[in-house]
Parts: structure tokens; C-alpha cells; sequence
């Protein structure tokens, strides 16, 4: 009763610093070494502003506009977004909490399940999806980049090419960012989100003028008839809104390892996440349905609409702002956890700098402009399968710490070979066969039409198959539960 108490409070302290001795070079450098007590300087403020600035962004807004333009009406979408993140919230927290107690990033957290080299499967993977976010990201600033830009000078469309220049003007911003390290992307995350709200409040109240106001916006119908229709396209995008942020809820610990306290961590993220999102959502959700009204169908995309205004000076402001909250995310969300992830892999040959710079390269080779194509390829096809490869590995890190672990870790035997978590060779076994046999199963919906629901259901499937098996086959390592 005493733990559970100390987790719903935040009150549990951190462990003192620990002088980590005997470490092994090839899992240890500078960027993945516990964080010391005395230099934790984010509080609630911090992760509020975090989460509304990673949540007020452009594929938050496209998030809500793609379920409108599928057939949503407005409360459905806005109920939908909500409850996702309510969801995902709570992996969320829950494995926040071995990042502020022990100061620890994600890919060195995740070496108690999968091993000290085994580490390396999840983080790449979580690495590699993070990547497309990033390229997503950097494509959606390049667009607004490149709509600034035929505002001031029309002609510039007549130049093949200047849309691919605009893309790497704005890529090459978000390196310079990586390159000045964690606080300057503490800063920019607190001055960003207003940026996008004010942006957002703009388009919503200048396009709500244009159909007459918020009544006929919100009165627009489902296309569902029936309950049946509705569940087919309801389940997938479920999926899909907890998809969203399921990047975040495994490496949650990059953030919360520079908590002052659990109770910062906690209360800010509670409040920031569902908040901000549904705040936002319901702002795409109105702008996309307006759109529908006064230009006879459904714009997705803000920058596409940004371009329709009237008034270049009123555009090329709200531009800048998206420009502003879009380099925000993506640095915060994108870049912190692959540059910690690539890291892990040859910590003595890659800082957090370089592997920022490899997350850069990998999210142009993941060509976003393909996954940007229409809302069913970004909502079905990259949130879901993104789901698929996430959810087990999340179930695996629960499962682990708190019914395997019972929150105990040796710290000092993460960066060291030959200690309890080397397993055989580095790599836990039964943590890799339960993560294949999770992904595996979802990924089976797609293969076999009559288990579809396999797919649809896919974080859900993976997490609780994943995390099941892996509890069960871990029963000889248990720790015994403390007083």
C-alpha cells in the first residue's frame, strides 16, 4: 500500500547518485549516464508546456481533420482523440517513473528487460519510427516554408525544385537545433506552444467567419448509418490516436530523467497531454468541417488552407508561428530519444549530436511526402503499423518493471557486461521471442482478412501478448515484493 500510495502522489524520493564504477565503454558515455539529483531542473511548467507544445502541432491538426474527412462528425472525432490519449497516457506515466527515480534514458531503461546489448532491437526500432516522425515533420515545415514564400513572390512555383529547397532549408534549421543540445529544446518549449494557439485560434476564427459561424460548422452529420459502420472506422482510428503517441510513452524516461520529482513529472504530463490534444483536435476537427462548407469538401492540411487567405501579411504571420510550434515538436518528440537510441549502439563513437544528425539523414530516406499522401495512408497505414511494432515493446517494459522488477533496479549493472542483466551474450531471449511473437500476431491482421481485427486492434494486441508471455517466461527472475 505504501508504494502504490508513492506512486499516485509522486512523493517517492530518487535514490541517491550513485558512482557508477567498472562501467563498460560500449555502454556508457556522457549522454547516457544517470542524471544526478542536483542537476534535475524541469518541474510541472516543464512538462505542461512540453506536452502542449509537442501536442499543438500540425499532425495533431491533421490527426483530427483526417477523421472529419472519413466521416466523423465533430464529437465523434473530438471523443475519439480524447480517449486515445487518455490511453496512452497511462503507459505514459507509468514508464515515466524509472526515468525521474533513476535518472536513466530509455534505451538504457529498457536494458533490464531486453539485455545490455538486446537493448539495441527496441531502441532501433522505437529509432527508426521516430525518424519518420521526423520527416514527416520537416516535410510539413518545408510546405509552410514554401506557401510563405508564393505569398511574397508568386513566380517561385514556376522553379522546379524550390519545394524540395524549402524542405531542406527547414531540415537543415532543425539540425542546427540538435546541434545545440537538451536545453536549448527546454527553452523552445517553453516559449513555442502560444505560437500555435494563436495560430490556431486565428484559422479557426477566420474560417468559422467565411461559413457563418460555429452553428452550421458543428451541425455537420456522420456519413455513418449505422452502429457497424461506425465501429469499422472507429477501432483503426483508436488504434491510430494511441499509435500517435506511442513513440513517447516508451522513451517518456529521455524527459523525465531531468524531473525535479515524480509529482512534477506526473502532474505535468496529466495535465498537459489529454488537455492540449483535445484542445487542438477540436480546432482541426471545426477548421476541417468549415472547409467543407465554404469550399464544398474537406481540406486535411492547415498549410493548404493557410494559403487561401486573403491577407498575405495575416498568412505569412501564422506561417512563421506554424514554422515556430513545427521545429518545437519535431526536435522535442523526434530527435531526443533516436539521438539517445543510436547512441546506445556505439556509445563511445556516438554522442547525442551525431545520432541526432543520423536521425536527420534517416527521416529524408523514409520519404514523408509518401506518407503524407491522404489521411487514410497517415492514419491507417503509418499510425497503426507504427502501433504494431510499439505497443509490445511497451508491454514489455510495464510488464518488466513493476510486476518483474517491482521497481528495483541496479542501476550501477546496466552499464556493466557480466552482470544481471547480461543474460546470455547481452541479450534476453525471452524478451526478443515475446516482442516477435506480439508484433507478429498483429501483423497478421494484414495478412489474413478474417483475424482484420488483429491489425485494427494492433498496440492493444501486441501489448498485452507481448507483456503477458514475457511475465510468464521471466517467472524465474522475479524479485520478491518489499514491505
Amino acid at each position: 500500500m505504501r508504494l502504490y500510495i508513492e506512486f499516485i502522489l509522486g512523493v517517492e524520493m530518487q535514490p541517491s547518485e550513485m558512482q557508477l564504477t567498472n562501467v563498460d565503454p560500449s555502454l556508457y558515455n556522457r549522454d547516457l549516464a544517470p542524471i544526478p539529483i542536483e542537476k534535475r531542473s524541469w518541474g510541472t511548467y516543464n512538462y505542461a508546456s512540453l506536452w502542449v507544445a509537442m501536442s499543438v502541432c500540425i499532425p495533431t491538426y491533421m490527426l483530427a481533420s483526417g477523421l472529419i474527412a472519413g466521416g466523423m462528425d465533430w464529437t465523434q472525432a473530438v471523443g475519439t482523440i480524447l480517449l486515445g490519449n487518455l490511453i496512452v497516457l497511462i503507459p505514459m506515466l507509468l514508464n515515466a517513473h524509472a526515468g525521474t527515480r533513476y535518472g536513466i534514458p530509455f534505451p538504457v531503461f529498457v536494458r533490464a528487460s531486453f539485455g545490455v546489448r538486446g537493448a539495441n532491437v527496441p531502441a532501433v526500432l522505437r529509432a527508426l519510427v521516430a525518424c519518420g516522425w521526423f520527416g514527416i515533420q520537416s516535410w510539413i515545415g518545408g510546405e509552410a516554408i514554401y506557401s510563405m514564400l508564393r505569398i511574397v513572390w508568386p513566380g517561385a512555383a514556376n522553379y522546379p525544385g524550390t519545394h524540395w529547397v524549402c524542405f531542406f532549408f527547414f531540415w537543415g534549421v532543425n539540425m542546427l537545433v540538435i546541434w545545440k543540445g537538451i536545453e536549448t529544446i527546454k527553452f523552445l518549449e517553453g516559449i513555442g506552444a502560444p505560437f500555435m494557439l494563436i495560430v490556431g485560434l486565428l484559422l479557426l476564427g477566420w474560417i468559422t467567419r467565411k461559413a457563418g459561424g460555429l452553428g452550421p460548422v458543428l451541425h455537420a452529420e456522420s456519413k455513418f448509418r449505422t452502429t457497424g459502420e461506425f465501429m469499422r472506422f472507429f477501432i483503426p482510428s483508436l488504434t491510430g490516436m494511441v499509435g500517435f503517441w506511442s513513440t513517447v510513452a516508451l522513451n517518456i524516461p529521455d524527459f523525465t530523467r531531468y524531473a525535479k520529482s515524480q509529482r512534477a513529472q506526473m502532474a505535468g504530463q496529466a495535465m498537459g497531454l489529454p488537455t492540449a490534444m483535445t484542445l487542438y483536435a477540436f480546432i482541426g476537427v471545426a477548421v476541417t468541417s468549415a472547409s467543407v462548407v465554404i469550399f464544398g469538401e474537406p481540406i486535411w492540411d492547415p498549410v493548404v488552407l493557410l494559403g487561401k487567405f486573403n491577407q498575405p501579411v495575416v498568412a505569412i504571420v501564422a506561417l512563421v508561428a506554424l514554422l515556430i510550434a513545427t521545429l518545437n515538436t519535431n526536435v522535442a518528440a523526434n530527435v531526443v530519444s533516436p539521438s539517445n537510441d543510436f547512441s546506445n549502439l556505439r556509445p563511445s563513437l556516438i554522442s547525442f549530436r551525431t545520432g541526432g544528425l543520423i536521425t536527420g539523414v534517416a527521416g529524408i530516406l523514409m520519404m514523408p511526402w509518401k506518407l503524407l499522401t491522404d489521411f487514410s495512408s497517415y492514419i491507417f497505414g503509418w499510425l497503426v503499423g507504427c502501433s504494431a511494432l510499439l505497443g509490445p515493446i511497451a508491454g514489455i517494459m510495464i510488464f518488466d518493471y513493476y510486476l518483474v522488477r517491482r521497481r528495483q533496479l541496479d542501476a550501477e549493472a546496466l552499464y556493466r557486461r557480466g552482470g544481471k542483466y547480461e543474460y546470455k551474450g547481452g541479450f534476453n531471449g525471452r524478451a526478443l521471442l515475446a516482442l516477435a511473437i506480439g508484433v507478429g500476431v498483429a501483423v497478421m491482421g494484414v495478412l489474413i482478412p478474417a483475424v482484420r481485427w488483429l491489425y485494427d486492434y494492433a498496440w492493444f494486441v501486441g501489448f498485452f501478448i507481448s507483456g503477458g508471455l514475457y511475465y510468464l517466461l521471466m517467472q524465474p527472475f522475479r524479485q520478491p515484493m518489499r514491505a
